[in-house]
């Protein structure tokens, strides 16, 4: 319950919060499996909801999808999500040797897939707006849900990694860069994904 309580906190006084989860030092699976596999389900089963039950509009007609293929988006969309809060901790963790963070190869590793937990759950939690799937909403509301993510690194790497404000914004700008490169490639992954036929299916 006390990882669980870090949810909370990034949102109401995240310079606190940042300073708890690097005293904290759990291990990598206490880290992870305590919140991405949890927190990852809003936007799937969200989606799941809205594009079955409520539908959107695709020219002048609205349409749903059938079950079996909303199921199969949301599933490959779940196990995408897992993998890339995992590789974007990775490479938070890569860099950290470049940015000379201090500390042994634990403390580390921890304070690299921490920083990549917490940053991604405000996308994470904003995923009820798939509950009704208008694509401008869900844009407008998933934008500032990452601008959030981005306050959330530039405020965080300083603290859980002991940095100097010069390096950690370096650090930082780094970090955000192969966020934005990672969400790049899971777009075109899905769009090569549709071209293999796991595409939408609609319903009759």
């Amino acid at each position: 319950m006390r990882i669980l309580s870090h949810t909370l906190g990034i949102f109401t006084h995240p310079d606190q919060e940042w300073r708890a989860i690097r005293d904290d030092r759990h291990s990598f699976v206490q880290v992870f499996l305590s919140h991405v596999p949890i927190l990852a389900l809003i936007p799937c089963i969200s989606g799941f909801i809205g594009v079955t039950l409520i539908g959107f509009p695709v020219g002048n007609h609205w349409v749903k999808l059938t079950v079996a293929s909303a199921a199969a988006l949301a599933i490959i969309t779940y196990i995408s999500m897992l993998v890339g809060v995992y590789l974007f901790g990775e490479f938070i963790n890569w860099m950290a040797s470049t940015y000379q963070v201090k500390g042994d190869e634990p403390a580390r590793h921890y304070a690299g897939t921490a920083l990549a937990v917490f940053v991604t759950t405000p996308i994470f939690l904003v995923g009820f707006v798939g509950l009704y799937p208008n694509l401008w909403l869900n844009a407008a509301v998933t934008l500032l849900a990452a601008c959030y993510s981005i306050y959330l690194i530039y405020e965080g790497i300083p603290i859980l990694m002991n940095l100097n404000k010069d390096q950690a914004f370096m650090y930082a700008t780094s970090v955000v860069t192969v966020g934005l490169v990672m969400l790049v490639t899971v777009r075109i992954g899905s769009v090569l994904l549709w071209g293999l036929g796991v595409g939408p299916v609609y319903q009759n």
